[in-house]
């Protein structure tokens, strides 16, 4: 009696002793900016208005573009990839979950023996055995909430994947537009510089321009032709990669000539780090911060006792040495209490194992925090400088298309004007169109990407 009351107050000394094993995880509270930044936009109250927050619907209207990307979110193997990760990280969680219940088991079995011609007798035994083991040192309660954050890490990467397919679809899809714009430039362009070569032919039979004029006009004219078919080859391209975005068979895909895309959120006075909380990406790795810290406290656990209850019931007509029918019902307690004692070096180095793999999540925490400022730093002076770039091409625009016209009139009444300024002048005024059209693209790049920076694409 004695002794049990002994064992009871030093396995009551030893569980007081550890705890901290039961403490739930809490984002380390160091004294850095990327910890304090993150832990302020956790406590904050969601602003379902802000950019972060912005269902992908309300940011991409465009009807045709919404289409691909239900189609995408519908088809894609990536995604259902990912969806699938989930479900085996749930079915994880609920083993983990019933491990607090005593597992059980029904294994019936029989034989007969004859030694010498002697009568051949019959025993069996149906048992059912139970064992159960209690978890007094969070050894199960570890694995239990460590299970459930691995579901919610995979969660994040689902999410992760999705914001992927969503900007990628639209990504591709404006590549399109961009495409088929410089498309319709180029033939409306090759049209005006057919007829340019036309009329350099009547001015040469009136002598206003020699052969050289001729020529001149019609290579310039070939050249905008051969530029075509790239043109056509990267629409045939690029529309491949849109269906498989979409998990379908590639064809020629319709799109928007409308070229007024912009978010529609305030992004003038920047994006603060704290948003930064709802990236997917984020929040897995500091998922992956939690996981490390259940690993540790499961790697203290293993210093501690196991205790395990175990029960036998059934029936049997097998009794020691005897066989005796009809059979008797049967029933066995135990309890074993298993203290690690040359384990313990292996133990240390666990311990000291999960704790550098701790460090190696809070590095890789904060990596992927600056990571993502750095990639919301990167689209916001995108966007700035080519909406700068956007406005001096169009004032370069507006200028040599009056160049062109001034150009040709002096040309046609032959005031000291040479054909090759008029060339050089559409030329000038085609390339600052084409560099117009890709600056719009760049922009649209930018804002998908800022989008996707901050968490976008739910």
């Amino acid at each position: 009696m004695k002794a049990l009351k002994y064992t009871l107050i030093m396995m009551l000394t030893v569980a007081m002793s550890s705890c901290h094993i039961y403490k739930k995880y809490e984002f380390p509270a160091e004294e850095n900016r990327f910890t304090k930044e993150y832990q302020k936009a956790v406590d904050m109250t969601p602003d379902s208005t802000s950019l972060e927050y912005l269902g992908w619907e309300q940011v991409f209207t465009d009807p045709l573009l919404q289409n691909y990307i239900r189609t995408a979110l519908e088809n894609n193997r990536d995604l259902d990839d990912a969806k699938c990760n989930v479900d085996m990280a749930q079915a994880q969680l609920k083993g983990a979950k019933l491990s607090y219940f005593p597992a059980i088991s029904l294994n019936p079995n029989g034989g007969s023996a004859s030694y010498g011609g002697s009568h051949m007798n019959w025993s069996y035994t149906i048992p059912l055995a139970a064992n159960w083991e209690i978890d007094a040192f969070g050894k199960i309660l570890n694995r239990k909430r460590n299970a459930k954050v691995t579901v919610e890490q995979m969660q994040d990467y689902e999410q992760a994947v999705r914001s992927q397919i969503i900007c990628g679809v639209a990504n591709t899809y404006y590549a399109l537009v961009l495409l088929n714009q410089q498309l319709q430039l180029s033939k409306r362009t090759s049209e005006i510089w057919k007829d340019q070569v036309e009329s350099m032919k009547l001015m040469k039979e009136a002598a206003y321009v020699n052969e050289a004029a001729v020529v001149q006009s019609q290579a310039n004219y070939y050249s905008i032709m051969a530029s075509i078919p790239d043109i056509e080859q990267s629409i045939v391209e690029t529309s491949n990669s849109l269906s498989l975005l979409l998990n379908t068979n590639p064809q020629k895909w319709e799109v928007t000539s409308d070229l007024s895309f912009s978010l529609p959120a305030d992004i003038s006075g920047g994006i603060p780090i704290s948003y930064l909380a709802v990236r997917p990406d984020v929040r897995a790795a500091e998922r992956g911060l939690a996981s490390a810290y259940y690993a540790t406290n499961s790697a203290r656990a293993a210093f501690y006792p196991s205790l395990n209850i175990s029960a036998q019931g059934g029936f049997t007509n097998s009794i020691g040495t005897m066989i005796t029918n009809p059979g008797k019902w049967f029933i066995q307690l135990a309890g074993q209490l298993t203290a690690p004692l040359f384990s313990r070096g292996q133990n240390i180095a666990n311990l000291e194992v999960a704790k550098a793999q701790q460090k190696q999540a809070m590095n890789a925490f904060e990596k992927t925090v600056v990571s993502a400022s750095v990639d919301v730093s990167n689209a916001l002076a995108k966007i700035s400088n080519n909406q700068e770039k956007q406005n001096n091409l169009d004032k370069q625009i507006e200028n040599l298309e009056k160049s062109v016209e001034y150009t040709s009139e002096l040309l046609t009444l032959d005031q000291k004007t040479t054909y090759l300024e008029v060339l050089t002048a559409r030329s000038s005024l085609l390339n600052a169109q084409l560099s117009s059209l890709a600056c719009w693209h760049t922009k649209v790049s930018a804002l998908i990407s800022l989008y996707q920076a901050v968490g976008g694409g739910r």
